[in-house]
């Protein structure tokens, strides 16, 4: 697969694609990054936007990456 082809709703670290409130989802366990929760497990405070996350940023539940995660709002 091509880096510039991606499932609908993929996030594929386009920031274009986001909005401050932005949920997204795990394609992988279906976690869901709430930027209003931000992410106890890698320390995020509340109020943090997904495309602010760090690059080494994974899911706190399966460890997927951050690129493979879904727009859900």
């Amino acid at each position: 697969m091509r880096d510039d082809q991606f499932f609908a709703g993929s996030y594929g670290g386009d920031n274009t694609k986001l909005q401050p409130n932005s949920k997204l989802e795990c394609k992988i366990c279906w976690y869901i990054y709430d930027p209003e929760q931000g992410d106890d497990y890698w320390q995020i405070e509340p109020g943090t936007p997904f495309s602010e996350l760090p690059e080494h940023w994974t899911c706190p539940n399966c460890d997927g990456k951050k690129n493979d995660f879904m727009v859900v709002e």
